[in-house]
């Protein structure tokens, strides 16, 4: 009884996809509320509220940063969802995990945004991104093995789908060695590696990745 429950539980692609976006859309919507109007009471001046507003600035960066990784993994989890022909109820589950971190993803912002020259913070939130990695890539394993893929997905495509990810994380890691130089150095070069996947510049080098 139970591994016949097992055949036919999460098989439908379309209501995972629903629940996914409303995940993201929740944790995209989430990472606003950290960002605060300056208190009126303290303002006496444009200059004091344009003071006010430069001191965002910590807070905007790590905000901005976030939104852009989400983009990142809300584009290559559809990209997966595009490629897959079914799900079954281990892939729904890898997936429930993915979007379990995604949750995580406003925390580990605030966190960085409230201790942005901190090692331990900055490596907090390159942990979280690993983390989205992870489970996305080990998603694209699991439905190749369990041949939940469209046929027409060549071994370019799927070798291309997986280097995609590698590469992504060895360069966050980089990034996220950095912070000890400076965690605004790692900040830098981790903004840098997203507006890269955001843009796709077709600079050779940059273009296979």
């Amino acid at each position: 009884m139970r591994a016949a429950y097992n055949l036919i539980a999460g098989q439908s692609l379309e209501r995972l996809a629903a629940l996914s976006d409303g995940v993201f859309a929740v944790a995209m919507t989430l990472l606003v509320l950290d960002l605060r109007a300056p208190v009126s009471s303290l303002i006496h001046s444009e200059r004091e509220l344009w003071q006010a507003l430069l001191a965002l600035a910590p807070r905007l960066l790590p905000y901005f940063m976030t939104f852009m990784t989400l983009g990142i993994f809300w584009v290559g989890q559809q990209t997966q969802f595009n490629r897959f022909v079914r799900s079954d109820r281990d892939l729904t589950w890898i997936q429930i995990g993915f979007l379990l971190v995604v949750t995580l993803m406003p925390f580990s912002t605030s966190l960085l945004a409230e201790f942005i020259t901190y090692r331990v913070a900055l490596l907090v939130y390159w942990f979280n991104i690993l983390l989205l990695g992870v489970f996305i890539f080990v998603s694209w394993r699991y439905a190749t093995r369990a041949g939940l893929l469209k046929e027409d997905t060549t071994p370019d495509l799927h070798e291309a789908m997986e280097r995609r990810v590698l590469v992504a994380q060895a360069l966050y890691a980089i990034g996220a060695a950095l912070c000890f130089i400076n965690t605004y150095v790692s900040i830098g070069f981790i903004v840098l590696v997203q507006l890269n996947y955001v843009f796709a510049p077709r600079i050779r080098a940059l273009y296979r990745i």
